[in-house]
């Protein structure tokens, strides 16, 4: 019988730029419309949240490899909620987690539209990552359902990464735009959430 080789895909590393955890590195396995955000990006990205990352509760939407919500627990967010529909990625969250210390990091496995639409609102966030695979064409949907969850705090931040070549993304009405830049084939924006006059 011929020897059946296993291909297996080996997993990867990104490394946490700043905050506690600074130079350290976490694991995280390839998969399809997995898109972990770069260091250019990221380093950008918490500038912009300097000044609000402190004491913040953050909520990731697709937290993927975790760079986004690492990021922000190590630069000093009091808590990090972190969604994640593969059963592979949340495992390694979870993997991650223990070996950073995380406890003030939720590991959910959960679709993010049911995780949207079923909350009671009670828990509210500072901050909100939305960062869904590019090939879903979800932005526009995502955002909308966010926008009226009632999971969004007073003035809370939206941090949006969109594909340069879709044209369709459009936030809510009542997202103030605080920052835009792009980076290769990568839109990445900061929003200010208003809540609509009653």
């Amino acid at each position: 019988m011929a020897n059946r080789k296993t291909q297996r895909i080996s997993s990867q590393k990104l490394r946490i730029i700043g905050g506690q955890w600074r130079s350290r590195q976490i694991s995280f396995e390839p998969a399809p419309g997995l898109r972990p955000t770069g260091d250019r990006i990221r380093e950008t990205l918490f500038n912009w949240l300097a000044p609000s990352i402190s004491g913040a509760r953050c909520l990731d939407l697709f937290a993927g490899s975790g760079a986004l919500s690492f990021e922000a627990l190590s630069r000093g967010a009091a808590h990090c909620t972190s969604l994640e529909i593969s059963s592979t990625a949340v495992a390694q969250l979870k993997q991650n987690k223990t070996l950073l210390k995380a406890q003030n990091m939720a590991v959910v496995q959960r679709d993010c539209h049911r995780f949207l639409s079923q909350s009671s609102g009670e828990q509210q966030y500072h901050i909100v990552f939305v960062d869904p695979p590019f090939d879903a064409g979800m932005h526009n949907e995502v955002c909308a359902n966010l926008n009226n969850s009632g999971l969004l705090a007073a003035n809370a931040q939206i941090y949006c990464e969109v594909p340069i070549a879709d044209r369709s993304f459009v936030p809510p009405q009542n997202w103030l735009q605080l920052q835009e830049k792009f980076a290769g084939e990568v839109k990445y924006c900061l929003y200010s959430f208003i809540e609509p006059v009653a």
